[in-house]
């Protein structure tokens, strides 16, 4: 068994204009007196990072670490959440998320998909660059205005979808197996990844690629309802990435899954911060820990209630306190000896 590595923090929701979240060098070292050890990085924010440069200049590469390095961080991670979804846009998102492009592509569906491909590629070789084995981000949706089966869909469209959707992410995984890292979809909603089944329909039109993995973050499964510690079981292989994030469900006589168009703290299902939720750490960190995963647990703060500072200080305790540091040897081994073959057999009462 290996031991899980953290804690991490995903700087996306925590990146801004005021000090000391607006510079690589004065987040880091704020992580660093939070109680992390290393952070995971939205490429899309320039304030934190420079992609181009990640993705061509090695000696940036080394600065840029080792601005984080000297204040006692580790990068665990680049995420593309937002190109990644920009991947695949359904039309009737196109003006909701065309902010999330560059001007020159906005408005311009076609092009705009095009130009995220392109970035989550150069992205992959920003990872590779700094010897990272493991990316993140969103599958992007074209079937999900569609998730609910009324009006009936036409026969085939779903599959068109994920034809399409597989068509789209094939030469950014070849490219990502060309760099060796591993593709982590955040298993998630408004993406067409949004549970494991999804994740099965994509897998199988990229015949099983290697590349196409997973990031396990329990808090969307309690919101779906979905069995979130069976689902480590099932995908263990292809769980290559963690969000420490958690959630609660109180659904109501007036409400349930779908929340009633209400905002996060007043829906029946609603992200909260480590600890504070339904979600049993315990036995996440234990199920990851049986099965052999070695990766980053990092703290996703997005909580309807409280602060994100106090979110970020209580998530690296919290993570601190869950990570089980593996046993080298059986509790029992005391009571063990030196058996041979011969004594094996008499035991059993073989050849006697």
């Amino acid at each position: 068994m290996k031991t899980i590595k953290g804690p991490g923090l995903f700087l996306a929701q925590f990146a801004g204009d005021e000090a000391p979240f607006n510079s690589w060098g004065a987040i880091t070292k704020w992580a660093a007196e939070c109680g992390y050890k290393g952070v995971q990085v939205p490429v899309w924010d320039a304030r934190l990072v420079d992609l181009d440069k990640l993705a061509t200049s090695q000696s940036y590469c080394e600065e840029w670490v080792g601005e984080a390095r000297d204040n006692g961080i580790e990068v665990t991670d680049l995420s593309t959440h937002i190109l990644g979804q920009l991947v695949a846009v359904h039309p009737a998102y196109d003006a909701w998320v065309d902010g999330f492009a560059a001007p020159e592509v906005q408005g311009k569906p076609a092009a705009r998909t095009e130009w995220a491909i392109e970035q989550v590629k150069k992205a992959l070789t920003a990872s590779k660059n700094l010897g990272i084995a493991q990316h993140v981000t969103f599958s992007g949706g074209l079937s999900w205005p569609f998730i609910y089966p009324f009006p009936q869909r036409p026969q085939g469209m779903v599959e068109t979808g994920f034809d399409e959707l597989a068509r789209r992410w094939r030469p950014i995984l070849d490219h990502a197996d060309e760099c060796g890292v591993d593709v982590c979809y955040e298993i998630h909603p408004m993406e067409d990844l949004h549970d494991g089944i999804t994740f099965e329909m994509l897998l199988e039109r990229l015949d099983g690629h290697a590349r196409c993995n997973m990031l396990y973050d329990p808090s969307h499964y309690v919101l779906q309802c979905l069995d979130y510690l069976e689902n480590i079981d099932i995908y263990a292989e292809r769980i290559k990435m963690f969000h420490v994030k958690d959630a609660e469900f109180r659904p109501t006589g007036r409400q349930g899954v779908y929340g009633g168009y209400q905002p996060w703290v007043d829906r029946a299902g609603r992200f909260r911060s480590p600890g504070d939720g339904q979600v049993d750490f315990g036995a996440v960190f234990s199920k990851l820990t049986q099965h052999d995963f070695d990766g980053w647990a990092v703290v996703e703060w997005e909580c309807a209630l409280k602060h994100p500072e106090d979110g970020a200080r209580e998530g690296a305790q919290f993570v601190k306190d869950h990570i089980i540091r593996v046993t080298p040897h059986a509790f029992d081994d005391f009571a063990g000896g030196d058996i041979d073959d011969a004594t094996n057999r008499k035991l059993l009462g073989i050849d006697t």
